[in-house]
């Protein structure tokens, strides 16, 4: 009896060493071309300034730009979002580097634990380089749970 107790515990453990992390959310080539969202700049003060400061532009995949319409996104929505850094220059506000890209990436059956969503970060101009990976859960859904009704979605798109 005890050698079994032994061996169920080894096993569970075992199962949960090598549980499935999320699938990787890819890079999304040619966004830049796709259905702008909108812009805005996140100034000083406000209270995502230290992780998100900087301006924003939106972009959404055919599928994304079909959800932003319905209010629903399809498995294969990806929606962009290029944060760079915002520098003043003789009185205007200018495009920086940037900081980070972000990525939704909608797969119901992948990212079943975020809402369906695969949530990453690609560090800078890097395409490979990530700043999520596997703490979707915490360093994103965990915001976007308040979206719930929007598809976990803040952003609405510009008419």
């Amino acid at each position: 009896m005890r050698k079994m107790i032994v061996l169920a515990t080894a096993l569970s453990m075992a199962s949960s060493l090598f549980a499935a992390d999320p699938a990787p959310v890819p890079y999304p080539e040619g966004y830049r071309q796709w259905t702008h969202v909108k812009s805005m700049t996140i100034n000083q003060g406000h209270a995502l300034y230290d992780t998100f400061g900087g301006i924003h532009h939106l972009y959404a995949s055919r599928k994304a730009e079909q959800g932003y319409k319905s209010g629903k996104f399809a498995d294969g929505s990806v929606i962009a979002f290029d944060l760079l850094e915002a520098k003043a220059v003789d009185n205007t506000v200018q495009e920086g580097a940037r900081k980070v890209l972000g990525v939704m990436h909608k797969d119901a059956r992948k990212y079943k634990d975020t809402g369906g969503w695969g949530f990453e970060g690609f560090k800078g101009d890097s395409k490979t380089e990530r700043a999520v990976g596997k703490n979707a859960a915490t360093a994103c859904f965990q915001c976007h749970t308040a979206q719930k009704n929007n598809d976990f979605v803040f952003s609405t798109f510009r008419k």
